[in-house]
């Protein structure tokens, strides 16, 4: 297989996985590590993927990935998560949800619950969550980010602050080895805090690929939080940490 024909499958393998191997897709193609090795190191070059040790991982650093390849990244494990995570969250409840694609999952997981109340500064959780007769949804106000129908700014986080939520679930960019969860805008991550803030449980919903990306914006700590809803094991360190702050981790 030539050249052309590799690359777009390898930057749909990233997309998907989060991380490419130069092993595994040695493997997948037929073709000697060498060969996949001045692949990676060709889209590393054109910024499409970022170099690590033994492979690469889709680009991080001050800007994220485009919403809809958020959007298609890890489905299947976003629903998994999702469908976690609403099982722990019972009927009568006020829930506060953040902009991403895990927590667009979790609403979707919502559509049969009975009598909640929904806050979100996502417009696109909104409008999924319109489909449940009995949830009552309310939308900040804030600064329209046209890239994912997201509401950021300290409007947002002001109308957040008005109320008092049984549980907060939080989406994030990043997760790193040491427990802090990260993202890119600092006017999103404000509401995220805020949400944080205002709620008698916090739930960290994120798939794998977040712990192989980078953010710049700190949002909180394993101390800010009760679970972590994921796909895979978590590293040691992570897992050690978390027992420590008695969060417990559910790997759907």
């Amino acid at each position: 297989m030539s050249q052309s024909l590799r690359i777009p499958e390898i930057l749909e393998i990233a997309r998907r996985d989060g991380r490419v191997t130069v092993d595994g897709l040695a493997e997948h193609f037929g073709v000697t590590l060498q060969t996949i090795r001045r692949d990676l190191t060709d889209l590393a070059e054109a910024g499409r993927l970022e170099r690590v040790h033994g492979g690469a991982i889709m680009p991080s650093g001050i800007s994220n990935i485009a919403y809809e390849e958020r959007r298609a990244l890890n489905q299947a494990a976003k629903d998994r998560i999702a469908a976690a995570t609403a099982q722990m969250i019972p009927n009568d409840v006020a829930l506060f949800l953040n902009i991403g694609t895990t927590t667009e999952a979790v609403a979707h997981a919502l559509l049969h619950h009975q009598n909640i109340l929904v806050v979100t500064n996502n417009i696109n959780v909104a409008q999924i969550l319109s489909a449940n007769p009995d949830s009552h949804v309310i939308v900040t106000g804030g600064t329209m980010r046209r890239s994912d129908g997201g509401l950021v700014g300290e409007h947002a986080a002001r109308c957040v602050r008005e109320f008092k939520f049984d549980i907060s679930v939080i989406g994030c960019s990043a997760l790193d080895h040491d427990g802090d969860f990260l993202d890119f805008d600092m006017q999103e991550v404000v509401v995220s805090q805020a949400g944080l803030q205002q709620a008698r449980q916090r739930f960290l919903v994120c798939d794998h690929s977040k712990l192989s990306r980078k953010a710049p914006a700190r949002i909180g700590a394993l101390a800010d939080l009760d679970g972590i809803f994921t796909d895979q094991s978590l590293p040691d360190t992570l897992v050690r940490n978390s027992a420590e702050c008695g969060v417990e981790i559910i790997v759907a």
